[in-house]
């Protein structure tokens, strides 16, 4: 008997691919394989006659386990390349006589959860013994929405089959789909073979280790993440977004206890700054510390207040008009008058000079009307083009767009929004209804 590969060979008779189960020769130096019709007829060709020994070859036999033969092994193998883990329902209309629940069951206990090595040990050079990679799918599979930024950050990833479409180090099993352990070639050769076994299995393992950091760590976990989000301030995020690309440096265990004890350290320094706090104020005891605390609580609007007011003051001080309509209401204010006159801020009434845009870039794309819109109303030409692309589609995908709609899509000053937005309805590039 003897197991085939993935390619079929072909018959040197009738040149069809060979199906099982076919004649191979055991006389022949070279290895001929030849289908059981021109066996019947008695075909010879080159060094082959049809009285040498030969052999039945087919897959009919156990190799893993003794109620699959190799035929099913191979097709069960198969199938899965092509549908993917977790498909059994697809991968079972490859097997007939089997179902998706088989299918499953056979390959959990011969190909993940085996104990021994799946593939047969050569004894013709020194080989490392390697040990199966379990896989085990992910306790708490999150899954976004499909057009959410959290599903953007997570490209890749499957969460009902708590894998990924692409791989890392994707094309590591190009380097060995073409190697064949014949057994009759040169000892250099086979070593050779072994040590490209060995580095592929070195990538495989460090795939492996990557994604055992992103199941350990719970980098996916929604629910993890949540809690942070929900349960620590701005300070603590950060220390804890810092320190997760030391992550693979510690065991899990390991390094959520020193987040948690720089964590601590940074609790332990607010204490000491509030307690030093209490103590430039002349506090010596916790009970004068509380009362502090209450009149700072209740001095905290009055602050809030001053603040507003000066910074209201400086806004007008540019302005004396401004300044004296500040004071009048300053007065009524006092006087205790609840209707209070509006303080017009200053604007200068001498129009900004248009910018010359010659020298950069864009300036030769923009016709006679966007080169006099862009300079008046002082904007870049790459930056003009930008806004028009972003109402255009837009409006392409409503159908129409509004003002309130373009200053939501665009933060700048409202008024350059307007008069952008006024040129293109103008100009008919976008429409209003």
């Amino acid at each position: 008997m003897a197991f085939l590969g993935v390619t079929h060979p072909v018959c040197p008779g009738c040149s069809s691919f060979l199906i099982e189960p076919y004649v191979g020769c055991l006389s022949c130096q070279a290895k001929t394989h030849i289908c059981v019709s021109c066996f019947a007829k008695g075909w010879e060709g080159g060094s082959h006659e049809n009285n040498h020994n030969y052999e039945i070859v087919t897959n009919d036999f156990p190799v893993l386990d003794s109620l699959w033969t190799a035929r099913e092994e191979m097709k069960l193998l198969e199938a899965l390349s092509d549908h993917g883990y977790g498909n059994w329902h697809d991968v079972s209309n490859h097997l007939p006589n089997r179902t998706k629940q088989e299918c499953e069951a056979h390959y959990s206990k011969v190909y993940l959860n085996n104990t021994r090595t799946v593939l047969p040990t050569f004894t013709s050079a020194p080989v490392k013994k390697l040990k199966p990679i379990p896989c085990r799918a992910c306790e708490d599979p999150p899954r976004p929405i499909g057009d959410s930024q959290r599903s953007a950050d997570m490209a890749g990833y499957m969460p009902a089959r708590s894998d990924y479409t692409k791989e890392y180090d994707n094309g590591a099993e190009w380097d060995i789909k073409d190697i064949y352990f014949q057994g009759e070639e040169e000892q250099l050769l086979t070593e050779l073979k072994y040590a490209a076994v060995d580095i592929y299995y070195n990538r495989l393992r460090e795939r492996h280790n990557r994604k055992r950091t992103i199941r350990d760590y719970g980098l996916l976990s929604i629910h993890k993440h949540h809690i942070q989000e929900r349960n620590h301030d701005l300070a603590v995020r950060n220390i804890i977004d810092k320190l997760r690309k030391f992550s693979r440096l510690q065991t899990p265990l390991a390094h959520d206890k020193l987040v948690e004890g720089l964590v601590y350290e940074l609790d332990l320094r607010k204490e000491i700054k509030r307690l030093q706090e209490y103590r430039s104020q002349g506090n010596m005891s916790f009970s004068a510390a509380r009362m502090y605390d209450k009149l700072k609580l209740r001095r905290e609007p009055s602050r809030l207040k001053k603040r507003t007011l000066l910074s209201e003051v400086l806004t007008i001080s540019s302005s004396s008009s401004a300044c004296q309509q500040w004071l009048h209401r300053q007065a009524l204010v006092d006087a205790g008058h609840k209707k209070l006159p509006l303080v017009v801020p200053f604007s200068s009434s001498r129009s900004s000079t248009p910018l010359d845009l010659t020298s950069y870039a864009g300036y030769d794309r923009l016709n006679d009307k966007e080169k006099t819109l862009c300079a008046n109303v002082r904007i870049l030409p790459e930056a003009f083009f930008e806004y028009k692309r972003i109402f255009q589609s837009e409006c392409a995908k409503l159908g129409h767009l509004k003002l309130k709609q373009a200053r939501n899509l665009i933060r700048i000053d409202v008024n350059k929004i307007r008069k952008v937005f006024d040129f293109l309805v103008k100009e008919g590039h976008i429409n209003t209804s």
